[in-house]
């Protein structure tokens, strides 16, 4: 009996890691598909607009995820867990909804229209040590030495990345030298993820992941909306109900959105979080290599620099990860979840 637990076990193990990698895959595209799908879309003018421009996939993409979600947790929303939930529950849940359902989306994607996708997957890579650090200030969470190196070496590496950008038009001139905008788009967005993820860890630790997707899916959607309406004006939703702009947006919310979010769950329900972690710090790798195979947009010398040095830093946070595990031993549901902030942009 003994001898038939073992291959059970392994199998269930070996499960979990390829539901890990396929969702890490699809995160890691999720930027490149983005910009793909924009391009695609000016090959199909409406009246010389794009059907498919970002603001468009952005709030049609989340309305057909938000569909999926229903179907798949609506069971969540019931009068008996609803009430088990605080005011402070409420107010923690509409300040992510607000920063990581709305702004930072936001953010990401103009940025996406602003500089190469590369750079906005390594400047996104700003989230994880800004939250180490929140973590560390805010929540008085302890570090080892690791995985402050790591977080070091990665920081180091994202803004090399930035100022040795050649010049371009859409820069702006901070302190003698040239900050694209859409670097300092993505790096705004990483402050807002990394702060929504704080928010997270603290007050929203034990909320049902249907209650939590579906509340901040929802409401991100409504606010980025009204947002945009401010911004652009009325006319900027005007292919809205296009039926060529919602075949592929089904298509892209549910694979980017629902289809990885639910392979990530998946996964970490069988996973430890030492294994979850090293499969997610492939993420820039997959979205570069997806970048280039999708939209043959090749690295720059200040890629690979920057892309080196945070490399070398996701190898040190992954020394200092293992470690904290081995010693303590503890796969907790809500330490799982935490592995997830640093997967960078997923396409919501």
């Amino acid at each position: 009996m003994i001898r038939s637990k073992k291959p059970h076990r392994q199998i269930h193990r070996i499960s979990g890691q390829t539901y890990l990698w396929l969702a890490m895959l699809i995160f890691g595209a999720s930027s490149a598909v983005t910009r793909k799908l924009t391009e695609i879309g000016a090959q199909h003018l409406i009246g010389n607009r794009n059907p498919i421009s970002l603001c468009n996939v952005l709030f049609v993409g989340n309305l057909c995820a938000l569909i999926l979600l229903i179907l798949i947790y609506g069971r969540q929303w019931n009068k008996a867990t609803l009430k088990q939930l605080s005011r402070k529950d409420w107010v923690s849940l509409t300040a992510v909804a607000i920063l990581s359902g709305a702004l930072a989306p936001g953010l990401i994607f103009q940025a996406l229209a602003l500089t190469r996708v590369n750079n906005v997957i390594l400047v996104g890579r700003l989230e994880p040590p800004l939250t180490l650090a929140l973590s560390v200030w805010l929540l008085r969470e302890r570090v080892n030495i690791w995985e402050f190196l790591g977080a070091i070496a990665a920081f180091v590496g994202v803004i090399l990345t930035i100022i040795l950008q050649p010049s371009t038009e859409t820069m702006m001139n901070m302190g003698g030298f040239g900050l694209g905008i859409g670097e300092f788009l993505t790096a705004a967005a990483s402050v807002t993820i990394a702060a929504s993820t704080i928010i997270s860890k603290k007050h929203l630790s034990q909320i049902p992941k249907g209650i939590y997707s579906i509340f901040r899916t929802a409401l991100g959607t409504i606010i980025f909306f009204f947002i945009a309406l401010v911004l652009y004006g009325r006319d900027h939703f005007a292919d809205v109900l296009s039926p060529f702009l919602w075949q592929w947006m089904f298509l892209y919310g549910g694979l980017i959105v629902v289809v990885g979010q639910s392979f990530w769950v998946k996964g970490l329900k069988t996973s430890t979080v030492s294994t979850a972690s090293l499969i997610s710090s492939f993420g820039p790798i997959a979205g570069i290599i997806a970048a280039y195979l999708i939209l043959g947009e090749a690295p720059t010398r200040p890629q690979y620099i920057g892309v080196s040095l945070i490399l070398v830093g996701i190898f040190l946070s992954q020394v200092g990860t293992r470690r904290q595990t081995a010693s303590s031993k503890v796969n907790s549901t809500p330490a799982k979840q935490q592995v997830e902030t640093g997967m960078g942009f997923k396409g919501i």
